[in-house]
């Protein structure tokens, strides 16, 4: 388990959040300032869907955690400010979907957020 130097933040905070059954734990971790980026099929790496502040950030939540699937941690490893993390879902038809994510902290909080994902088709 790794902490971030002078944070909260930590791997069994963030498996905590994820594996939760709404987003509520998860958006606490993200600073007001937090931006994410999505990277997926429909979504290139030229061409990302960018999410700026927690009322954007708490939106995709809200859906994400609204839907019938579970969702895990696999791994997470930090280092200083920065962290990356594995996770993975699965919807109750067992479609999958495989996400990492590196993320930047400042004062325990996520403050930039690079996600990668991929579904099942």
């Amino acid at each position: 388990m790794g902490t971030a130097t002078g944070s909260a933040f930590d791997t069994e905070t963030l498996r905590r959040a994820i594996e939760g059954n709404t987003g509520n734990n998860l958006l606490s971790l993200y600073a007001d300032d937090a931006e994410i980026r999505i990277v997926d099929r429909n979504n290139q790496p030229s061409h990302p869907t960018v999410l700026h502040g927690r009322n954007q950030i708490a939106e995709l939540l809200d859906d994400i955690y609204s839907r019938d699937m579970t969702h895990k941690l696999d791994r997470c490893v930090m280092q200083g400010d920065q962290a990356a993390y594995s996770e993975s879902c699965e919807y109750a038809d067992g479609t999958r979907v495989l996400a990492e994510s590196m993320v930047t902290l400042r004062d325990g909080k996520i403050t930039d957020q690079l996600i990668v994902q991929a579904w099942d088709e």
